[in-house]
């Protein structure tokens, strides 16, 4: 089975998220909305297909990466979400939560070996 197929987010905390992104956007040109800065993107071995990566400043006091204590998160794209986390149960690893379904994807939170949250994705990519 397939597990991870790419990167789908990088979020991570800071002092004053507006200015964060104003700097980012001044400076790297990255232009993020509300939610981040979206980056899109072909597939490798099938270059019809589009995905995309997420970049989004959360504020320091954010508490959305409990119950770890970084102050990041990663966010991976996986194929079969619901399959993934029936293996991942079995080899004993914490899932935080259900599995949430919306409009752009299912996504669930588990824990690393040393703590950090992870969130999985399986997108709904539009072409």
């Amino acid at each position: 089975m397939k597990r991870v197929t790419g990167i789908g987010g990088i979020f991570f905390k800071c002092k004053d998220p507006q200015q964060t992104k104003l700097w980012y956007k001044t400076h790297l040109g990255i232009d993020a909305g509300d939610y981040g800065a979206t980056f899109t993107w072909r597939e490798d071995t099938d270059s019809t297909k589009k995905g995309q990566t997420l970049w989004t400043p959360f504020a320091e006091k954010s508490k959305y990466f409990e119950p770890s204590s970084k102050d990041f998160m990663i966010n991976y794209r996986v194929e079969n979400l619901e399959a993934l986390v029936a293996e991942l149960k079995k080899e004993n690893v914490t899932v935080l939560d259900e599995i949430a379904t919306y409009d752009f994807g299912k996504f669930v939170h588990i824990l690393d070996a040393e703590g950090n949250k992870i969130e999985l994705w399986e997108p709904i990519d539009k072409q």
